[in-house]
């Protein structure tokens, strides 16, 4: 079968990192033989691509069309308008998709279903689409696009109209399923398929040589942190519970807006010296922080399915998360760590030294990591698609 894959949380070549777990879990589908996809991964429109205007400039570069990983991607452009881009997103990133499908159609590039993530703006512009050209949809929600996103009205209308139209939805826990329907959406149309982790990529081997190579003091016990540096994530909680643990340093890997006030903070509390900013690193890198550290922590106030866990579990490195949404699902052994009981710097703490009373055996923090290989939540897909288009009357598929 031939998708038509849609989001903009779609990494670039001057966005690598951006909404990987997109493309990772697409690369596992396409790699079973049994699917293509055409990615349509639209950035927003900006004039200007001097570095000092930051992100936008980064999207002013992205190429309009390149290959990652033996997938041909294309970031058309939108129109993402100042104070009331929450609102006209949908309409504005429809427009641009729309234009973006039909080309490939006129190219001869047809597809049969449209495989669309993240629910708000992007699946609910899927659906539009969808409607225009006459196609199956499937949306993939992950996240604050449904614990945080319908707390607006207007974006929760349109969020359920598209949950109305979409032939099926795909949720990355069943915490995202549970609210999806409290919202109002059809129970009997959301699937829970989770993320899974690359078992190859993340494995335990050589932690004497990342820590050589990050420069880890011996014997001090080293925490992780990872991911963007927005107020979500909980960096500054890790920070602050840096004041009760003494003896323990913090790795913190991503960039993001927050940085600088995570620099004052870490001063603030006199532990500047014992937390080192890393920046965005690429997967290979991130693996070294995971082997060589004693403990992940994960602070964030929302998550659906965080995969940095997984990976970290996955190099053999036990997690101490906050107890939200989707994470009791993936940390639901004492393999895998400890949940907090609070969400705050004295939880992270105590999490932090229960970790070290009873520290987990590394091989055992693997061996649970290895439940979650990408195999079940490929075949899912393959199975729901292919449902999707029966449903439709579509008796054959084009094969891959």
């Amino acid at each position: 079968m031939k998708l038509l894959t849609f989001s903009t949380l779609y990494p670039s070549a001057q966005m690598p990192s951006h909404g990987i777990f997109v493309e990772t879990r697409l690369r596992h589908l396409v790699g079973s033989g049994q699917v293509t996809s055409r990615v349509v991964a639209p950035v927003p429109w900006f004039p200007f691509k001097a570095e000092r205007f930051g992100e936008y400039a980064r999207f002013a570069t992205t190429p309009k069309d390149e290959m990652r990983h033996g997938l041909a991607v294309s970031h058309p452009r939108f129109i993402r308008l100042p104070k009331v881009g929450m609102s006209s997103a949908p309409y504005t990133l429809a427009w641009t998709a729309l234009r973006a499908a039909r080309a490939l159609q006129r190219a001869g590039e047809d597809f049969d279903l449209i495989d669309a993530h993240y629910f708000y703006p992007d699946g609910v512009a899927a659906a539009m689409v969808a409607k225009a050209l006459g196609k199956p949809l499937v949306i993939t929600a992950r996240g604050t696009d449904i614990n945080l996103i319908p707390a607006y009205s207007f974006p929760r209308k349109l969020i359920l109209r598209a949950a109305a139209q979409a032939d099926a939805m795909v949720t990355v826990c069943a915490a995202l399923k549970d609210e999806l329907v409290h919202l109002g959406a059809d129970a009997a149309k959301i699937h829970v398929l989770r993320n899974g982790v690359d078992l190859t990529l993340f494995h335990p081997g050589g932690r004497d040589a990342a820590r050589t190579a990050l420069g880890l003091a011996p014997g001090r016990f080293t925490l992780a942190s990872v991911g963007h540096l927005i107020e979500r994530k909980g960096h500054e909680l890790v920070i602050a519970a840096l004041a009760e643990l003494p003896d323990v340093d913090l790795l913190i890997a991503g960039a993001g807006p927050e940085e600088a006030a995570l620099r004052r903070r870490a001063a603030e509390l006199g532990v500047t010296d014992r937390v080192r900013f890393l920046g965005p690193l690429p997967q290979s890198r991130l693996r070294e922080v995971y082997v060589g550290a004693d403990a992940l922590v994960l602070a964030s106030s929302r998550e659906g399915w965080a995969n940095v866990l997984l990976e970290a579990m996955a190099c053999g490195t036990p997690v101490a998360a906050s107890n939200v949404w989707g994470t009791p699902e993936v940390v639901a052994s004492p393999e895998a760590g400890e949940l907090m009981l609070q969400r705050t710097a004295a939880g992270v703490a105590a999490a932090v030294r229960a970790l070290r009373a009873a520290p987990r055996d590394r091989t055992a923090t693997r061996r649970y990591a290895e439940q979650f290989s990408w195999e079940a939540t490929t075949q899912g897909q393959i199975d729901l698609f292919q449902r999707v288009l029966a449903a439709r009357g579509v008796p054959e598929f084009r094969h891959a």
